[in-house]
């Protein structure tokens, strides 16, 4: 099918802004009471759209429902099946999801605050404001919400920590550039790694790497309810176009636990420590990256300086992981690779690798295909930030919880979200790893009786060093999975709940 240009007013403006110069933000978690009331608040909701705004917002809003809450709004069952079966399960509604997840133990869905399995929310308001702006617009959209059939279950909050996450890192620094004009080829196979994805990748309605459009509710007839005609099925309205799966994990993190912890390995020595905490991490405290540039540019990468400095790197020239270790977090999140091992480049070369011939090394081929497993990020930190000092000192029994409100779109939760989650990140065997979890992010929870609390720093021309009885730095809180819709799917859903 022949692609359609993206259509920035109907779509909601986080799938294209991360609204980095709205520093303050939090997020209300909502249960809906009224379905009529609510429809008639969703219908006239000040949505920012993806349009390109100048001057830029004070303000953005964002709405977003779980499958329970498309449900209350009267959303018929026919066309709530079309959405994937992650989405209508939920985060916390299979344990066998749990436990790929790595929500057990004490990161289990019965200790969270919210989004359990009988803590779900309905839908979820998200605030952008400039400094200064958003307890006041907070108040009124919150009294609006209250007298419009809603009711408010929890508000996350966050903390404008200048781009830094609680552990300390300059965060936010990767992010896969979305083909917006539908230019990018996924015809034939990616031989190198690219930084360009398709735009069906993160947003419902349009081509993704396969080429393919993923699964959403469509409903027959030509812009039915006002709804964008879907591309793929001709004669049908598409109530996913222009929408995403959004995906929100509220993460506590042990900060001075992390460090105190790196403190002891390396008998209190302030280099080696930050070393060692940027080797678990796969990049610099400065948020540079480990490995030193290319010479080959890649694509999606720049022109911004800054985002060449950090960016324009692969971990073919690092082999045996001696730069950036093969279980740091950076490195499982996003392993940089394309559809082939390094070094192949013409159809001979395929057809060698295709056979097991030709390898250099036993982890050639070990890991997915990076193109197929991207997320675009938009998590907020909350609690406060500590200084280097503070991070070594006893914690204070009335210290507040500090952490990341994870949140990412994807347009294939178990494709996107759910294969990094557990295959790269909860997995003790990435990359042909053994017993090693995420250093940051893993649970420490024994698999099939093996412990996962390792992890391995390879050493040039010697044998490698290895970290034993790694803590639990993360804990999750909360969590939930939500379809962030376009703007006319939305108000679609508003007039079939008033009239419900």
């Amino acid at each position: 099918m022949p692609f359609t240009d993206a259509d920035y007013r109907d779509m909601q403006g986080l799938l294209r802004f991360g609204y980095v110069h709205l520093t303050e933000a939090c997020f209300l978690l909502l249960r809906i009471e009224d379905a009529a009331a609510a429809g008639h608040w969703l219908e006239s909701a000040p949505v920012a759209t993806a349009e390109e705004q100048k001057p830029s917002p004070k303000t953005a809003l964002q709405i977003a429902l779980t499958c329970e809450g498309l449900r209350k709004l009267g959303l018929p069952e026919d066309l709530l099946s079309g959405f994937s079966a992650e989405f209508l399960s939920g985060m916390s509604g299979d344990e066998n999801r749990s436990r790929r997840l790595g929500d057990v133990g004490e990161n289990a869905p019965s200790y969270w605050g919210w989004g359990g399995p009988s803590d779900v929310p309905d839908a979820v308001v998200l605030l952008y404001a400039r400094p200064g702006l958003l307890e006041e617009w907070k108040r009124s959209i919150e009294t609006g919400l209250k007298n419009s059939g809603f009711k408010l279950l929890q508000c996350l909050p966050t903390s404008d920590m200048g781009g830094v996450e609680p552990f300390g890192f300059v965060d936010g620094v990767s992010q896969p550039t979305l083909d917006w004009e539908g230019r990018r080829d996924v015809s034939g196979d990616q031989l190198t790694y690219g930084n360009v994805t398709m735009l069906g990748e993160f947003v419902l309605g349009y081509p993704n790497e396969y080429g393919k459009y993923t699964t959403r509710p469509v409903i027959p007839g030509h812009e039915t309810g006002g709804l964008p005609a879907a591309d793929d099925s001709e004669g049908y309205s598409d109530l996913g176009r222009n929408g995403s799966y959004l995906v929100i994990r509220q993460i506590e993190q042990d900060v001075r636990g992390l460090w105190q912890f790196l403190d002891k390995q390396v008998s209190g020595d302030a280099s080696k420590r930050q070393t060692l905490a940027e080797k678990m991490v796969g990049r610099q405290m400065s948020g540079d990256s480990l490995l030193p540039m290319t010479d080959q540019s890649i694509s999606g990468v720049g022109p911004d300086k800054e985002d060449i400095q950090r960016n324009q790197f692969t971990f073919d020239g690092d082999a045996d992981g001696v730069r950036c270790p093969f279980g740091a977090h950076v490195r499982r999140a996003n392993p940089r690779n394309a559809d082939y091992p390094a070094g192949t480049h013409d159809l001979l070369e395929k057809l060698i690798r295709l056979l097991g011939f030709g390898r250099k090394s036993i982890r050639d081929d070990m890991v997915a295909s990076t193109r197929f497993h991207r997320l675009v990020r938009r998590g907020r930190e909350y609690g406060t930030k500590l200084s280097p000092d503070q991070r070594l000192q006893p914690k204070p029994p009335d210290e507040a919880a500090s952490g990341l409100e994870f949140v990412c779109l994807n347009a294939n939760i178990s494709r996107q979200f759910e294969f990094i989650q557990s295959a790269w990140l909860m997995s003790g065997k990435f990359d042909g790893l053994n017993e090693e979890g995420d250093p940051l992010l893993g649970n420490r929870e024994a698999v099939a009786g093996c412990p996962v609390d390792k992890f391995s720093l390879p050493v040039a021309g010697g044998v490698r060093q290895q970290i034993q009885g790694l803590p639990r730095f993360t804990t999750v809180r909360g969590g939930a999975y939500f379809f962030l819709p376009g703007v006319r799917a939305l108000r679609y859903l508003a007039r079939i709940a008033k009239f419900d």
